[in-house]
């Protein structure tokens, strides 16, 4: 290997696992992460509610006649979805309970995908990717999450 080749790839790979720029490329990420899974079901709790954020005739209709979700009212499950749709989003957007709210709309992906479109496993998987990595990696340092105190884990 050229010697000046090797020379660049050594300080490409130090300047790539520098602490920083990890950082600042898992902010990058978990920023963009939140927005995209906060907008995909902001839009769908949207379409479940008026103006007055009141959950429609429409919304119970179609938990009643297309969802038919297993054990659960169409009327509360409608209710429960609109508000899920609306409050975890909110919450992406601020960076604030960020890894309880990926779980829940990762939860409710899993309800979708198994019991009312299991043909649109693509876009589902799309879905769980960008929860999972704010599951498992957090909000990221533009978030209020990142403003909390941590408690330490008790020493053994």
């Amino acid at each position: 290997m050229n010697p000046d080749r090797s020379s660049l790839r050594t300080r490409f790979l130090a300047f790539w696992q520098d602490d920083a720029v990890q950082a600042v490329i898992h902010d990058a990420i978990a920023l963009s992460s939140r927005f995209a899974l906060a907008g995909i079901f902001w839009l769908s709790g949207r379409t479940k509610v008026d103006e007055s954020f009141k959950v429609t005739e429409g919304a119970t209709s179609l938990f009643a006649e297309e969802y038919k979700l297993p054990l659960l009212d169409p009327s509360l499950a409608a209710h429960a979805a609109a508000y899920a749709e609306h409050l975890f989003p909110v919450l992406l957007l601020l960076g604030l309970l960020t890894r309880f709210s990926a779980l829940s709309l990762l939860g409710m992906t899993a309800v979708i995908q198994l019991f009312v479109y299991p043909q649109a496993w693509p876009t589902h998987l799309s879905w769980a990717a960008l929860a999972a990595y704010l599951l498992a990696h957090g909000a990221g340092r533009l978030s209020l999450d990142a403003l909390m105190p941590r408690s330490e884990a008790p020493a053994r």
